[in-house]
């Protein structure tokens, strides 16, 4: 049976997914939001953006790039990377730009999806390819309107803003203000780096690679790479005390790297290794260092025209200030309303915390996948691992549509609800619920973010669809169609 499909979002997630659908013979058309593709490495092009996992694991297993330029590939080299799979596979001409999905509704056994221009799109299958990291969280400070300089989010940089001999202020230490604030103190006046929370950072030890390694030396490196941060999985998923020696040996580098009590003592943590996104940086330790840069614990009480106040009542002059706080990642829709069979709400669904069986289906959703969405991060390895083992649950739910001659599928929902009680009580023996404050957990406690075990663990349970966790049927309108196309 001919079908057609929508991806929304052109990320490594949506890319991946058009690839998969087209070889699968599926008409897909990808809408994403944005004028180009790229995702999060199109969004996240400030001064210094790199990935924090080796290059050896940052391509697909179907398109592996041999020839990166760094141990840990900075930001245009992995979207030019993107760009090259769209080519290598040939659905550039899948692509529509600048086509932002505002709502899609199962209505009459397809769906409808409607764009924010008003152009109204039909599709058998619905996949949403978001991301858990494309829509910037700015925290709404007190007195934030009234700043006169220029306010921007790391992930929105303002390219044509020249900070040198600037008083540059930056909220939050998490992954990406930790890459841009070394680069900034280069130039700026001064620098003033307001911690929200303080996290562990491993040293990068980033080099430069001269040529291609061979195939097999690829092959070698990757597996061997896998394989070691599979380990971890032991550690952060099952008995998180284990890294009590790990923590112990950051305490240690902490007294070598960082002789000054009051700037070490800002940077350590009594938190579980883990519990928090590990930060990954070679030049952090020396840059908060720098004399020109100011390591402030206080938090934001209000912002002036002219200075940020903290809580301990100390204004600090500001020129610019810059948000690194971080993405809106338990909202895996942004902003999109999706409703289901019947006119069921999936915000509704998830006013309490996200889940979806396996990250990817959920009860009342026919036909409608999701991709790296609920409880399928992951901080011990490569997050496009995952993501694969997705695309090829996806291929597999296909077959077992063909398999049965059907149109529509949707998980049963006692097979859901049990796959989300199992999250929820695994989650709870991991580093990430040992007390700390993070992005993977809502306000209420629920886990919604990671998945509670290793990587190859998730690879297992999605190798192909179990056609018993799911209902199948066949509905009049595609039958009347079918019948109709066969008829001409």
């Amino acid at each position: 049976m001919q079908r057609n499909a929508i991806v929304i979002g052109a990320g490594f997630g949506g890319i991946g997914a058009a690839i998969k659908l087209k070889e699968a013979g599926v008409d897909v058309s990808v809408l994403e939001r944005a004028s180009r593709a790229g995702g999060v490495w199109r969004d996240n092009d400030y001064p210094g953006s790199a990935c924090d996992v080796q290059s050896y694991l940052y391509s697909y297993s179907f398109a592996q790039k041999r020839d990166w330029t760094r141990r840990f590939a900075r930001q245009p080299e992995i979207l030019a990377y993107i760009e090259d799979v769209i080519d290598q596979f040939g659905i550039r001409g899948h692509l529509r730009y600048d086509a932002e999905v505002v709502a899609a509704a199962h209505l009459d056994g397809r769906w409808q999806v409607r764009l924010a221009s008003g152009e109204a799109l039909v599709a058998d299958i619905l996949v949403a390819a978001c991301g858990q990291m494309s829509t910037p969280d700015t925290p709404a400070l007190p007195g934030l309107e009234t700043f006169g300089g220029p306010v921007f989010h790391s992930a929105r940089w303002r390219h044509d803003l020249d900070l040198t001999g600037l008083d540059v202020s930056v909220v939050g230490t998490g992954s990406s203000a930790i890459q841009f604030v070394p680069e900034i103190a280069r130039t700026a006046r001064s620098v003033t780096v307001v911690q929200r929370s303080t996290g562990y950072v491993l040293d990068k030890v980033d080099v430069e690679t001269d040529a291609p390694v061979p195939l097999w030396r690829h092959r070698f490196d990757r597996y061997k790479l896998f394989l070691t941060k599979e380990v971890l999985s032991v550690r952060v998923n099952h008995w998180p005390a284990l890294l009590r020696p790990v923590e112990r040996k950051y305490r240690a580098r902490l007294l070598r790297e960082v002789p000054e009590p009051d700037i070490r003592a800002k940077l350590s943590t009594r938190d579980r290794f883990g519990c928090k996104r590990l930060l990954v940086s070679d030049n952090w330790f020396p840059t908060v260092r720098n004399p020109r840069v100011n390591l402030c614990i206080d938090g934001v009480a209000r912002v002036a025209p002219d200075a940020v106040v903290t809580t301990a009542g100390q204004a600090i002059p500001t020129d610019v200030l810059i948000f690194g706080t971080g993405f809106r990642s338990t909202d895996f829709l942004h902003g999109i309303a999706v409703h289901g069979r019947g006119g069921v709400s999936l915000q509704e669904r998830w006013a309490q915390g996200a889940g979806a069986y396996l990250g990817m289906t959920v009860p009342d959703f026919p036909n409608f996948f999701l991709i790296y969405g609920p409880n399928t991060n992951v901080g011990h390895n490569s997050i496009l691992f995952m993501i694969e083992s997705q695309l090829n649950y996806l291929v597999s739910a296909l077959r077992q549509l063909d398999r049965h001659d059907c149109t529509t599928m949707e998980v049963r929902a006692d097979i859901a609800e049990r796959f989300d009680r199992e999250m929820q009580r695994r989650s709870g023996r991991t580093v990430y619920a040992q007390g700390c404050r993070n992005w993977f957990t809502t306000p209420t406690g629920r886990h919604t973010q990671n998945w509670p075990g290793s990587a190859i663990g998730y690879w297992w349970r999605t190798r192909r669809v179990r056609s018993r966790d799911y209902e199948f049927a066949t509905t009049t309108a595609t039958f009347q169609r079918e019948t109709t196309r066969a008829a001409h």
